[in-house]
């Protein structure tokens, strides 16, 4: 399985924040957090600052911070890569004795 890439790196994403004439602090203020709270992001995680910053870019947080926010997946196990255990195969035995 690949690791997923960000589509942008922290340096891009300061660069994209200062093309558009703000600063993270600035952003940071406007958007209600504390002023240093954004400057922090590359270390920190922080999903309300993410979604401000990366709205800013015209971006998603997904992509900005992909190991930041794991893909779900499905919670039902394959039943033909995990067979049911020996207990359960007895009990689904006697479930359908009862039910005919």
């Amino acid at each position: 399985m690949s690791k997923q890439q960000p589509v942008m790196d922290w340096q891009a994403i300061k660069a994209e924040v200062h093309r558009r004439s703000m600063t993270l602090t600035e952003l940071a203020v406007r958007s209600g957090f504390h002023k240093s709270l954004l400057r922090k992001l590359n270390t920190i995680t922080h999903y309300e600052g993410q979604a401000a910053l990366a709205a800013f870019i015209d971006q998603k947080p997904e992509k900005l911070w992909p190991n930041r926010y794991p893909k779900k997946s499905s919670g039902i196990l394959d039943t033909a890569k995990y067979p049911p255990l020996e207990s359960q195969k007895s009990n689904a035995r006697a479930d359908m004795s009862r039910a005919a």
